[in-house]
């Protein structure tokens, strides 16, 4: 950040005015798949109006026609959907400020900007790129600021005519006020721009496209927005805002100022603030692996805040009833993703079993599912549910769990039947198909005294036992519990796997 902030002032709860509920708005732009910390810039503006009776403002930012697409707008409905975000206002519930995307409200904007110009608190710049890039070379080099230096802010008439006579097409820059821009941000505390930091900007391109510059603040007015929370990267925008709020206050279309706070970076790999290429920060990713939107939620709060310090794991309904702004730390989050696929599993469990089946259902069928339709049972599956459901840290783990119930034979992991099958192992598994054979198949417990027994018998304690008969019956060294899931596939084919596995020993 080029300008210079005081020191940070102790921070207070957030003021919410004369006991008027907060409008607070979340308004990103429909350019490719969510990205997780947008999603909980989205929580917690959701969290903070939900907590004070406040009024939620959905708004589509997509005035860049080159990046922006209907299909990633559609997405952007779907991912609020799914993660139970509910809005006040905004596209498909409409509300008293609509339209609620930008590309709708042109005329509103080309307004505030001609009454800007006419007011004198903007003005028509008519530097080119190549002027701009060299002036700003030439105060870098003087060790100057190397913002914009004012070059067309009071152009003569003659000027004008001659910048025009050479068919020169201005931008429309917003003038900023000689003077020191202090304000208290909810997460960091009172906050200082010095004017030399925050030169004038551009506000309406030379095509007369509004920028976000204008189009942010001025929906934010309109809206009567109060509470302005959003990430760290556009702090050093505040300043130039706060001003703009100042002129639209003078032209009677903003009512006041917003309070502001900047929510720390969400960071990646390598120190690096986590950004749309890095793969663990699409919003998809984690829907396609089938994290909960409560898990995925619950962990997201933690990138900045928390409930308590001794409380991980906690429902969003929890999190909205204690959510205080002011809480906040200032300090960039690191996002771990074995962390958030911890929390996951605790939320998996958390789920009734009914509940745990239906979420399940998409992983049991095409295309995720390795077995013919017709071969799924669904006896088996309400049967084994309630032991698969405390093993999976995401859904979609749930395929190469079961799979051995529902396939004619278990896909062997080549790695784990030479882990499992040590000599010796032929002995073992002939003596625990004899005992097997005589158990009790409506009791776990019998099977594994069968397998116990088995292993006593070769000097196995019942880790060592049972590792052969996990790989020859389900092809994985790792899984449900064994015998229970034995006991679900059944006799027959428990009896015939474990034939298979010494046919395949033998040869």
């Amino acid at each position: 950040m080029a300008s210079a902030p005081g020191t940070p002032s102790p921070k207070s709860s957030t003021p919410l005015g004369q006991g008027v509920p907060p409008r607070v708005r979340f308004c990103p732009s429909p350019t490719g798949n969510p990205h997780v910390g947008l999603v909980r810039t989205a929580l917690f503006n959701w969290a903070f109006a939900k907590h004070h009776q406040g009024t939620l403002v959905f708004r589509i930012e997509d005035t860049d026609a080159a990046r922006d697409s209907e299909e990633s707008y559609a997405q952007l409905l779907d991912s609020m959907r799914w993660l139970g975000f509910d809005w006040d206002e905004g596209p498909e519930v409409g509300g008293p400020h609509a339209p609620y995307r930008q590309s709708q409200r042109m005329d509103l904007y080309k307004d505030v900007a001609r009454k800007l110009l006419d007011a004198g608190h903007a003005y028509h710049c008519y530097c080119s790129q190549e002027e701009l890039d060299s002036r700003r070379e030439a105060a870098r080099a003087a060790g100057k600021p190397s913002g914009y230096d004012g070059h067309c802010r009071e152009l003569t008439d003659a000027q004008v005519e001659e910048y025009q006579a050479q068919g020169r097409e201005p931008i429309v820059r917003f003038r900023m006020p000689d003077e020191t821009i202090t304000f208290t941000d909810l997460v960091r505390g009172e906050l200082t721009f010095t004017p030399e930091n925050v030169p004038d900007y551009g506000i309406v391109r030379a095509n007369g496209a509004p920028l976000y510059t204008l189009v942010n603040p001025v929906d934010d007015a309109l809206m009567e927005i109060t509470h302005v929370l959003r990430g760290e990267d556009l702090l050093s925008s505040t300043p130039r805002q706060i001003a703009l709020y100042k002129a639209l206050i003078e032209l009677g279309i903003a009512k006041g100022i917003p309070a502001f706070g900047h929510l720390p970076y969400v960071m990646g790999e390598g120190n690096k603030k986590l950004s749309k290429r890095d793969p663990q920060s699409s919003l998809n990713l984690y829907r396609e692996r089938g994290f909960l939107p409560e898990g995925l939620l619950n962990y997201l709060s933690l990138l900045g805040w928390s409930l308590s310090a001794d409380q991980d794991v906690f429902s969003v309904e929890e999190m909205v009833a204690a959510f205080d702004i002011a809480d906040v730390q200032p300090n960039p989050a690191r996002f771990d993703l074995k962390k958030c696929e911890a929390i996951n599993g605790d939320h998996i469990r958390m789920l009734d079993v009914k509940d745990f089946t239906e979420r399940c259902a998409p992983w049991l069928k095409a295309p995720f599912a390795p077995w013919a339709p017709e071969a799924f049972d669904e006896a088996k599956w309400q049967a084994i549910a309630p032991h698969a459901q405390t093993r999976l840290k995401v859904l979609s783990e749930i395929t190469d769990n079961v799979d051995f119930l529902f396939l004619p034979e278990p896909v062997f992991d080549e790695a784990s039947w030479t882990k499992a099958m040590k000599e010796g192992s032929d002995a073992l598994l002939r003596t625990a198909r004899e005992k097997l054979d005589t158990a009790d198949w409506t009791s776990p417990e019998s099977l594994k005294e069968a397998v116990l027994a088995a292993g006593e018998a070769h000097g196995l304690k019942l880790g060592k036992a049972q590792a052969p008969v996990r790989v020859a019956v389900t092809g994985r060294t790792v899984g449900l519990p064994l015998f229970e899931s034995l006991e679900v596939l059944g006799k027959e084919q428990t009896l015939a796997r474990i034939d298979a596995a010494l046919a395949r020993l033998a040869a």
